[in-house]
């Protein structure tokens, strides 16, 4: 039943994207609406991913999801930046790597109960985003006084975007090797989707999802000023669960399948891979534009690295369970209450 219902909600998101240039909609529907057509296509996700993850093994198919889950949070930032909405980019980007990891993860965690994760994989994902948090200190801390606009702090943003970069692609080739040497093909693929076709599907709903998203980022300070919320708040975190919900889709379902190792590659991939390649990736493409500078406020900052050691924390023995995931979930209201009294700088 449920699964009927999400594939016929599949109508939704061409139903929003139609309404958004041949109707005039008030904008606060428009944002309700492109959120509310996000929904299938994150299922939608999540069952090629889990298809295609039947071919590559677990590691291979939560890098998968990452990627394509990741692609709308690219272009809700790119279409942020090109409207001057600086915060708005930091906000959505800090916030999504705070939300893969605690509330992504910690809904796949209750959806799954018990399981075990990939401990070696796990913790080289927290290296990457203690690393990442680290660095992120040196054209943070200078943005904390006088104009966190000014072009020197974008200029002292490029080396650090550079070094992520490169360590994103060496430990990303090192762990993409190193599973698909562990992966052994089980019986179950001769059930699953073809990889073209998985691969196909995926592609496809992540298009549509950016084109959704592009429709969300547009109706955001309208949204934002109906609702009484700051524009940091939206961003860092209504935009930031929206914009992962290919992986909380993807997460969740496969975790409630059982596949606990494959649903904490998810979220683990995703946090990681936006905090060493999105955000300098961003970055970078800036110049284009109008350059970035990373000037983190402290509050971002310290969401991030508190989040990541209390995830490393709980998943320290490698093993999942329902009350990990109630922890997890827990943490992030607390985030999401540090964002809310934040406010904008």
């Amino acid at each position: 039943m449920i699964r009927k219902l999400l594939f016929g909600s599949l109508g939704l998101a061409p139903i929003a994207i139609a309404l958004h240039y041949l109707a005039d909609l008030p904008q606060t529907t428009e944002f309700v609406l492109a959120a509310a057509a996000l929904i299938p296509l994150a299922w939608i996700i999540g069952e090629a991913t889990e298809h295609a993850a039947e071919h590559t093994g677990p590691g291979i198919g939560g890098f998968l999801n990452a990627t394509f889950g990741n692609a709308p949070e690219l272009i809700i930032a790119l279409i942020a930046l090109n409207e001057g909405l600086n915060e708005v980019v930091r906000g959505s980007l800090t916030g999504s790597v705070v939300s893969n990891l605690l509330l992504v993860l910690g809904a796949a965690l209750v959806a799954g109960g018990r399981g075990t994760l990939d401990r070696y994989s796990s913790f080289l994902a927290f290296g990457l985003l203690a690393a990442a948090t680290v660095v992120f200190l040196i054209p943070a801390i200078p943005g904390w006084d006088g104009d966190p606009e000014r072009r020197r702090l974008a200029v002292l943003a490029v080396p650090v975007a550079i070094v992520l970069l490169v360590l994103y692609v060496g430990v990303t080739w090192y762990s993409l090797r190193r599973h698909s040497a562990l992966h052994v093909a089980s019986d179950e693929e001769i059930m699953a989707w073809s990889l073209r076709l998985s691969l196909f599907a995926l592609g496809l709903a992540t298009i549509a999802t950016a084109f959704v998203a592009e429709i969300l980022v547009g109706s955001l300070e309208a949204f934002a000023d109906k609702a009484g919320l700051s524009e940091f708040f939206v961003a860092a975190v209504v935009v930031a669960i929206v914009g992962n919900a290919a992986e909380h889709g993807g997460a969740v379902v496969v975790a409630y399948r059982g596949k606990i190792a494959l649903a904490g590659e998810i979220a683990l991939a995703s946090a990681a891979q936006v905090a060493v390649f999105l955000i300098p990736a961003v970055m970078l493409i800036s110049w284009i534009i109008d350059p970035l500078a990373l000037s983190f406020r402290p509050v971002e900052i310290g969401a991030l690295a508190a989040a990541t050691v209390f995830t490393a924390l709980v998943l320290w023995k490698g093993q999942s369970s329902r009350l990990r995931g109630i922890l997890l979930l827990l943490g992030y209201v607390a985030v999401v209450v540090a964002f809310f009294v934040a406010g904008d700088r």
